[in-house]
């Protein structure tokens, strides 16, 4: 797949990343506690992250990611968006992120991973561009 297509690598190498920074600057900026700081009970099945609750990364990048692969290959949709639900309801399920927050996680994801996908194609079929194919 690299070799073939190494733009799409590119495309959700580049959502993974901004994902990625973005969910940790606002779970910094917002703060929000975690499970288990709140509640003793039940205990976690994983460790707790040190940094905020909301959003959650994982959400976010696995949503960022399936979106990208959705509009890029559109035969993966469905695997890639189911995937990336069970990533995300994974983290509320080992106690380490409130529902909310893999909810906010996905919508972040998904709104990076459309304009990432809007973007590419301004810049490739942008005024007066020619196709990159």
């Amino acid at each position: 797949m690299l070799w073939r297509r190494p733009w799409l690598f590119a495309a959700v190498l580049a959502a993974d990343v901004l994902a990625n920074a973005i969910s940790f600057g606002l779970r910094d900026c917002i703060g929000r506690r975690r499970p288990p700081l709140v509640y003793p009970e039940p205990k976690p099945l994983v460790g707790v992250p040190h940094s905020g609750s909301f959003p959650s990364g994982h959400a976010a990048i696995a949503f960022a990611c399936a979106t990208v692969l959705a509009c890029l290959v559109p035969r993966l949709a469905v695997p890639a968006f189911v995937l990336a639900a069970a990533i995300a309801w994974s983290r509320v399920y080992v106690g380490v992120h409130w529902p909310l927050d893999v909810l906010g996680g996905a919508v972040l994801g998904v709104l990076i991973g459309a304009a990432l996908v809007f973007l590419g194609q301004r810049w490739r079929f942008g005024p007066g561009g020619d196709s990159a194919e």
